[in-house]
């Protein structure tokens, strides 16, 4: 009797253990692993140097796990990932494909559309939940919308029941075939750039095996103090992140894993460790949001989630954005991350958030520059918490920070960094100075510099910009945005009013479609697990309500001081904010630009040109003042974290 021939489709989920795709065709019959590698269907988000090298390790190790199984994996490099698919269908007689879900805007796209064409095609393809806690289709409030604040999503989790979940490796696979082909053949490594990727196997050890490790190290030796080093830049936290973004370690072990820690250190009434515990949940709450919220908003990586921030004059400075890039803004903390991130492709959670802040806030670089720059760049570049963390820097989510915050990184370096250890380690120009300026060398005197060996404007650029003048030209900016919004509900004759709200009110009445899921899967599967697809319910007689601080709207200029800007005036998109991700995939190749840093017009100021310098003081505020205000805002629980 024939034994059905399924394939696994591998993706992000390169591990054996836990893997519920590998798990359900193993017990149904022959196994053919597969890994399909298509660059060009990648777009803009083709990965970046160093996490190509991770994945290029992490394939070769998964290829000898399952040898050791029995069934060898094919890897495949082609132009057309269904294309791919159906030639393995044909050459082996597989019935059946199964696969684990991905949720970042492009696979959910693809993933829709392969499946319609293979069932069409009468293949059976089931997918799986391999990489979350919960579906995003299975957390919705008690109308059924998609929660848009973290807070709420997380404490709906934690109070849902989790049953313990977990898929043991096989103990031996049918093979159903074999094709041969390297992991070299994929071209995930040029030759030019493997003598700096052999520095990279140093420090980290790619693979599902060493993942577990990695874990177990964490759990027993650093867990304990992670509510303290995760604050202490130069000093790691987990670590996990880039074997949670490849699959090689399932996020379900992890979260169980922390909550025996947890149980135990309650017991022993640890508080320390239960702090940490909890904060290191947060964590892994945060990964799942970002999948939960570019599942149900998958424009997200395109677009701010309230609409109004569409108006925010951005600062298009291609100068600025180089100097970010090689650490030369002259602001030591800053540099020493941007330089880190350069040379090791990974930088501490704290430094990913304030050289995000200064990029954003500071400079004025439009959101998504920056996080195109750190997919590009790091280590464990993981789309969907890299959209959630820079949304969240912009003020473009409901509970993000504040629009018109801005953080003085001399501050933060006094703060994170005291001794300026971190500093002396990236900066090797400002090894010699001393801690009292090594955060804001300008002030130092003449004498001081030259005993440091630091010449300002030669060997260390000044500061790009001063920080009070960011804040003024920040302000600026914001009122602009107003100015914009308000002469495009202006010229729109279907317009709605505004009610203004708070950050910290609630969000009922945001401007962010509502999410209902469709009745019925728009392709038939045999899987009750099947990849579920949002689809937009917003009542046109919902009106169209924007965030905005209490005390900004105090300062909000007068409708007859509003002037027009016909490069951004336009109808809000209201009734296309949200759609059927398949449905969807035509406008979105439209919108993303196939440029890796190039700017949307409606994210540049007017004429492409930095905001002109204000003559207002008014919002200068002493330097005890901010030391105040920045200490207070890192206790209000309003603290993102990149995962890591």
């Amino acid at each position: 009797m024939d034994r059905s021939k399924t394939i696994v489709w591998f993706r992000r989920d390169l591990r054996i253990e836990d893997n519920p795709a590998l798990a359900a065709a193993a017990r149904d019959g022959c196994v053919f692993p597969v890994f399909i590698w298509c660059p060009k269907e990648e777009g803009q988000f083709y990965p970046g140097r160093v996490s190509r090298w991770w994945l290029k390790q992490s394939l070769a190790h998964l290829g000898q796990s399952l040898k050791s199984l029995g069934a060898e994996l094919v890897l495949i490099k082609t132009h057309s990932t269904v294309a791919a698919l159906l030639d393995c269908i044909e050459t082996i007689g597989a019935t059946r494909v199964v696969f684990n879900h991905l949720y970042d805007p492009v696979s959910l796209v693809r993933d829709h559309n392969i499946k319609e064409k293979l069932v069409e095609l009468g293949i059976s393809v089931q997918s799986y939940n391999g990489d979350l806690l919960y579906e995003p289709w299975e957390i919705y409030d008690e109308r059924g919308h998609a929660f848009t604040t973290f807070e709420a999503y997380w404490d709906r989790c934690l109070h849902m029941q989790m049953e313990p979940v977990s898929h043991l490796p096989p103990w031996r696979l049918v093979p159903a075939a074999v094709m041969k082909c390297s992991v070299e053949e994929l071209g995930l490594e040029d030759e030019a750039e493997k003598s700096s990727n052999s520095l990279l196997g140093r420090g980290w050890s790619p693979g599902w095996s060493n993942a577990d490790k990695a874990l177990t190290e964490f759990a027993e030796q650093h867990l304990i103090d992670y509510v303290e080093s995760r604050l202490k830049v130069g000093t790691s936290t987990s670590l996990l992140s880039p074997y949670l973004h490849f699959g090689e370690l399932s996020v379900r072990k992890v979260f169980q894993c922390v909550q025996l820690k947890q149980l135990l250190w309650a017991k022993e009434e640890n508080l320390m460790g239960k702090e940490s515990v909890t904060l290191f949940l947060r964590s892994i709450g945060l990964r799942e949001y970002s999948r939960y919220l570019c599942f149900n908003f998958p424009f997200t990586h395109e677009r701010s989630l309230l609409r109004n921030l569409k108006y925010f004059p951005w600062n298009d400075n291609q100068v600025h954005f180089k100097a970010w890039r090689q650490g030369r803004t002259g602001y030591p903390l800053v540099d020493a991350g941007m330089r880190e991130l350069w040379a090791t492709g990974w930088i501490h959670n704290k430094i990913r958030v304030i050289v995000s802040s200064f990029a954003v806030k500071v400079l004025l670089l439009p959101w998504r520059w920056g996080m195109k720059y750190f997919w590009d760049t790091l280590l464990d570049a993981d789309l969907e918490s890299d959209i959630l963390g820079w949304q969240y820097i912009s003020g473009s989510l409901p509970d993000a920070h504040e629009l018109e915050r801005l953080d003085n990184p001399e501050i933060q370096g006094s703060k994170f960094d005291p001794e300026g250890e971190y500093v002396r380690r990236w900066l090797p120009e400002l090894a010699r100075m001393p801690a009292e300026w090594i955060h804001h060398p300008w002030d130092a005197s003449i004498a001081v510099l030259k005993a440091a060996g630091v010449e300002l404007g030669i060997n260390y650029p000044k500061p790009i910009i001063d920080i009070d003048l960011a804040r003024e030209r920040l302000m600026e900016a914001i009122f602009k945005m107003w100015e914009m919004e308000a002469a495009a509900r202006a010229s729109n004759t279907n317009g709605t009013n505004e009610v203004v709200v708070d950050n910290t009110d609630d969000t009922e009445n945001l401007a962010i479609p509502k999410v209902v899921l469709k009745d019925k899967v728009t392709c038939p599967t045999n899987s009750s697990n099947d990849q579920r697809v949002p689809t937009n319910q917003n009542s046109k007689n919902i009106p169209a309500y924007r965030k905005r601080s209490k005390y900004m709207e105090e300062e909000r200029p007068q409708p007859d001081k509003l002037h027009n800007d016909g490069n951004v005036v336009g109808t809000t998109r209201k009734d296309e904010d949200l759609c059927s991700t398949a449905e969807s995939s035509s406008a979105k190749k439209q919108a993303t630009s196939s440029c890796s840093f190039s700017v949307p017009q409606y994210c540049s100021s007017s004429e492409g040109k930095p905001l002109q310098e204000s003559e207002s003081s008014d919002l200068r505020q002493p330097l005890q003042a901010q030391i105040e205000m920045e200490q207070s805002s890192s206790k209000d629980g309003k603290q993102l974290h990149f995962i890591v």
